[in-house]
């Protein structure tokens, strides 16, 4: 297994990074969010298919018509040690996070549990996942234990115990306002700078005017910076103060004691507490998984179990690039080791490779891939690239000498069952001895049985992939028309580099492209004309291809059609023996006893023995023809059933023909569409226009000519990072800024259904959080919004539930 510090380098150069950025975006919480950041792709085959089967069968339970319980999970992991310090006690905030967590946990709990019961049925449930659930320990009584002191909104309940205390302090605060309104409201009202009184430490005070400090006897707590303000604490005043600070403390106490009986409570079940964070943590780390894979729509990889199964990816989007990328189609077929993919510079060789290895890594941490559906790809025990410029100052390397030092550690660490992607291999020296060197480091990797796929530009690698086994060439489309590249991947054909239409596509000189095609001409040699000319070989292949198909379809239709006619004239064949059979049954009985009848009247008339015997050698005679036409009736019916079977095979000859791709005609009504895949239940579904439904394969037919063009599908980038997040962070922007940010947030939460989210602003000097409250203020689709919990960022940071 390669080296963990390498493998995150390989993660980097391939953009896994902001993969697992745009994952951890989607959870609920902070520690899932901080696991996500750590984790890196499975590379073993049976934990990866496990992982994968999970994070669908969670996909399946957001598809259903139960609202998913997108809550916060508050960050308890450096709460939950307190609870190991004997006569400890949580504070309210820190009781209220562990509540809160243990409730929304066991709501998440409850609600998968609710998808694996069968309510609402979305594919296969995943055994692992059904193991996690269950291993999560029961909590709920230290929910009840927390809110039984504390409300949701974290402040603390009147209990009895604090009922008396409270009573007191509310009576005792009565009697000092009207000790204090003797002087604000009497005639000593005069001498107050203001008639509102005034806290100072804790202690109800008066802002006594400084000429008429004599008049006021009692304790001098401050005085203003001018002078002209005395803050006095009236003697009348000091003794209810006094009760009222006593009273106060006595409250404390009372809470801290209620605190700490509460903690040891919770302690109790600490091992449980502990096990059910971790565990709940765990599974909001496959839920992000599942919420990415969902909101971007993909498709999760067929797997393949043998290291020499098919690689095939269908209608493959970058899923960084959102709706800009052109989607690919790239297969490496069962035996083929290598693609070697060649064109035109910027024609997207670079972009190619690394969707290939993007994928892999996606595939292997559990993730639905933007592709179509038929994506199908082997495990790896390891994905290694050489891809971008390998220059260090420091180190002395040159571009060729960085390309080569990584290539090196690939070799050494490189299994049968590893993915290599190399960029522009053989680049960056002379030609002629990169390119030897090129098909030498080939020939290694071949030797040891990995999967390659290489970039490059040298002729001579075009000519290895036609000559080595196990080899195959691939370009990027070209319009020679256009001078632009298209982008797409076209297999089993090399590319022609188109260096001289680049360049002048990009501004060069016309004088200088004419000169270096003189040059060019001069040396030219005949691997263009071949490429050309493999081109025009492919494209007529492919027609005759599509032509020999359509035959092969319209020919078993055909078939089926003249055995199904031949099984009508053998049924009714069958029916009419059957009828004849009855008849001749009939004819036998009645024939019977009129010869009984009839040996009796010649008994009676002395007629001899040799006429009796005439008529019943008759009689055998006519019942071995009716034992005839009975055999011939069953002979008819084995014709039959031979011809029924004849036709089942056909039909399911029939049904084979019917795959992704292929053009059907639908039922009577004869509508035109396109097989998109084929259901479990053995129907097909069928895109026809803008509609996709299911149809039993009695009710397609092939078409023999191609459909119309279908109107082409609009992409929706649900992995724009500007989308619906559950926290927005505006800190260092400009209002103007960051209100255009906020707004288009408000927008991606109601297209997407995202009930609550945070805005973080900071606190500053308010500018940025007026101007947020104001928006939301006027926002018409903002049901409320207040600051966050103290240990959540408190006036730093504002909670907003949405109209939903």
């Amino acid at each position: 297994m390669v080296n963990v510090l390498i493998m995150r380098n390989y993660l980097t150069k391939l953009e896994f990074d902001e993969i697992r950025r745009r994952v951890a975006e989607c959870s609920a919480s902070t520690e899932a969010k901080t696991l996500l950041l750590e984790e890196t792709p499975l590379f073993d085959a049976e934990k990866a298919a496990e992982l994968k089967r999970t994070v669908s069968a969670i996909v399946g339970c957001m598809n259903s018509v139960d609202a998913e319980p997108r809550e916060d999970l508050p960050c308890i992991d450096g709460i939950l040690p307190k609870l190991a310090v004997s006569g400890g006690a949580l504070d309210i905030d820190e009781a209220l996070a562990i509540g809160l967590f243990v409730e929304r946990g066991g709501r998440l709990k409850h609600w998968l549990y609710m998808r694996k019961a069968g309510k609402i049925s979305h594919g296969s449930w995943s055994n692992f996942l059904s193991e996690k659930l269950d291993e999560i320990p029961d909590c709920s009584h230290v929910a009840r234990e927390v809110f039984r002191v504390v409300n949701h909104d974290g402040a603390m309940k009147d209990l009895p115990e604090f009922q008396k205390i409270n009573g007191r302090i509310r009576n005792l605060r009565r009697e000092l306002d009207r000790a204090v309104s003797r002087y604000t409201n009497g005639d000593e009202a005069g001498m107050l700078q203001s008639t509102v009184p005034s806290q100072r430490d804790g202690r109800l005070v008066l802002a006594v005017k400084a000429n008429f400090r004599g008049r006021v006897k009692g304790i001098v707590h401050e005085v203003s910076a001018t002078g002209q303000t005395i803050f006095i604490e009236p003697e009348e005043v000091i003794e209810k103060n006094n009760e009222i600070f006593i009273e106060t403390r006595r409250l404390d106490a009372e809470i801290l004691r209620v605190l700490r009986e509460m903690t040891a409570r919770i302690a109790e079940s600490r091992d449980s507490l502990l096990d059910f964070h971790e565990r709940v943590v765990r599974i909001e780390v496959l839920r992000a998984k599942a919420r990415y894979s969902f909101e971007t729509g993909g498709v999760f990889a067929n797997n393949r179990q043998e290291e020499s199964g098919e690689f095939v990816l269908k209608q493959a989007r970058h899923p960084l690039l959102g709706t800009s990328a052109v989607p690919i189609d790239f297969t490496m077929k069962d035996g083929v080791r290598v693609v070697v993919i060649t064109g035109a510079n910027t024609g997207g060789k670079t972009v190619a490779l690394k969707t290939v290895g993007l994928f892999v890594l996606m595939n292997q941490w559990g993730l639905a891939l933007p592709a179509a559906e038929g994506t199908t790809m082997p495990f790896f025990d390891g994905v290694f690239a050489d891809i971008g410029d390998e220059q260090s100052i420091s180190q002395s390397l040159s571009t060729f000498s960085g390309h080569i030092a990584n290539i090196a550690e690939i070799v050494a660490g490189a299994t049968e069952n590893s993915l290599v992607l190399l960029d522009e291999l053989g680049s960056g020296t002379d030609p002629e001895e990169g390119g030897a060197l090129a098909m030498a480091i080939l020939d290694c990797f071949i030797g040891k049985k990995a999967r390659l796929v290489v970039t490059t530009h040298h002729s001579a690698l075009k000519n290895y992939g036609y000559t080595r086994p196990g080899v195959e060439n691939a370009s990027m489309e070209f319009d020679a028309r256009s001078l632009s590249p298209l982008y797409r991947i076209v297999m089993g054909i090399p590319g022609e580099s188109r260096a001289l239409d680049v360049a002048f596509r990009n501004g060069l000189a016309p004088t200088i492209i004419a000169t270096a095609r003189f040059y060019l001409d001069e040396k030219r040699s005949d691997v263009s004309a071949l490429i050309a000319g493999l081109k025009r070989k492919q494209a007529q292949l492919d027609e005759e291809s599509a032509a020999s198909e359509a035959e092969t379809i319209r020919l078993v239709e055909e078939k089926r059609k003249i055995i199904l006619e031949e099984l009508r004239l053998k049924q009714k064949e069958a029916e009419l023996a059957e009828s004849g059979l009855v008849n001749l049954r009939k004819l036998l009985e009645e024939s019977r006893k009129t010869l009984e009848n009839l040996v009796r009247e010649l008994k009676e008339g002395g007629v001899s023995r040799e006429k009796t015997l005439k008529v019943k050698e008759f009689l055998r005679d006519f019942e071995k023809s009716v034992n005839a036409a009975a055999e011939y009736r069953e002979k008819s019916a084995e014709e039959l059933n031979s011809f029924k079977q004849k036709l089942e095979k056909t039909e399911r000859n029939q049904e084979i023909a019917f795959e992704a791709g292929v053009e059907v005609l639908i039922g009577e009504w004869g509508q035109r569409g396109k097989i998109v895949r084929k259901e479990k239940n053995g129907a097909f579904l069928v895109e026809t226009g803008s509609v996709k439904l299911t149809f039993p394969a009695d009710a397609l037919v092939p078409a023999d000519r191609p459909c119309k063009p279908q109107k082409p599908a609009v992409l929706i980038d649900l992995a724009d990072k500007n989308g619906a997040q559950l926290e927005v962070n505006l800190l260092g922007m400009r209002l103007e800024e960051a209100l255009s940010i906020l707004r288009r947030q408000v927008d991606g939460a109601l297209l997407s259904g995202l009930g609550r989210f945070a805005v973080v602003h900071g606190k500053g000097n308010g500018v940025l959080r007026q101007g947020v409250h104001e928006f939301l203020r006027k926002e018409p689709y903002v049901a409320d919004f207040h600051f966050s919990r103290p240990e959540l960022g408190g006036a730093g940071r504002t909670e907003v539930e949405m109209n939903v």
